[in-house]
């Protein structure tokens, strides 16, 4: 009997120790597409979840509660027979310490998705090979969510994910399939990865480690503290956004925190936020009717 106890407890050890990466679901919407039969489409969704929570994307081991949750939610908008065009909108977040918190690390859509698919066909990704425009696209955004987990917990710490992103832009550029250009238009796969890997936008992945590791995370702690380094990570990026008015990654970053940072900053205690207020209403206009609500 105490054999029989101890194979479960070591097994549970096992599971909980060699968890997967991700908490991960993927919703595929095919409303816009004509017809009657959707199978396909569940077929599809079905195919993609199981992929996603199947593959092991890391040699690190994840305790179930450091997970990174994420959807990926598919939006078809045509189909001519196997080829179907849409886009991606691809949302992650990651477990604030000490707390029940998970905060956004990467909210994104994606509106350059093409691919080609038959019912049933099988999924799988081999990093040396193009496969699947379809799996290359999912495999990316993998690799570009660890990386931005990565570098909230270690300064640069998401380098080894942003290499492999850029390793499967460069393996799906030959391939004719849009989005993985760097002129294919303003927002593209490869602008967001030669981004991330440029010295130009150190500045603002160490706002990402200082946001999270000594912002949100000591925030049970100490919350003026916390409020203090979260506003001075922002302040940060204000030099970038002067050089840079047009960054992928500084929109990228805002459209994650935005609601966040209205929620930490509108509750007490309180905090001068002038500064603050004056450097978001410059790099992130378009949430200028959220900082008014910022005391």
């Amino acid at each position: 009997m105490n054999k029989i106890i101890l194979f479960f407890v070591l097994n549970l050890f096992v599971a909980n120790v060699f968890a997967q990466e991700f908490q991960c679901k993927v919703i595929v919407n095919s409303d816009k597409i004509p017809g009657s039969n959707k199978q396909i489409f569940k077929t599809l969704e079905n195919s993609l979840n199981e992929f996603v929570s199947q593959k092991k994307w890391t040699n690190n081991s994840y305790n179930a509660h450091q997970q990174i949750e994420c959807v990926f939610t598919i939006t078809l908008l045509e189909q001519t027979n196997n080829d179907f065009r849409g886009s991606i909108q691809i949302q992650a977040s990651r477990p604030v310490f000490n707390s029940t918190y998970s905060t956004p690390i990467f909210n994104y859509k994606d509106d350059q998705l093409s691919f080609k698919y038959t019912e049933f066909e099988p999924f799988f990704y081999n990093p040396n090979n193009f496969q699947s425009n379809l799996i290359s696209v999912i495999a990316y955004y993998s690799y570009i969510i660890l990386g931005v987990d990565a570098d909230s917990f270690e300064e640069k710490g998401g380098d080894e994910f942003y290499y492999q992103a850029q390793n499967v832009v460069s393996l799906a550029q030959p391939t004719g399939n849009i989005g993985w250009n760097s002129n294919d238009g303003s927002k593209n796969r490869y602008l967001l990865t030669n981004e991330l890997l440029s010295p130009t936008f150190d500045v603002l992945r160490n706002s990402i480690y200082q946001y999270h590791i000594n912002g949100l995370d000591r925030m049970y702690a100490d919350i003026p503290n916390s409020k203090d380094v979260i506003a001075n990570a922002v302040i940060s990026l204000e030099e970038l956004y002067n050089q840079r008015p047009n960054s992928l990654l500084v929109r990228i970053f805002m459209d994650a925190k935005s609601d966040e940072l209205l929620n930490i900053f509108k509750e007490g205690p309180s905090y001068d936020t002038y500064n603050l207020k004056r450097v978001l209403n410059s790099i992130s206009a378009t949430n200028a009717l959220k900082w008014q609500k910022i005391n």
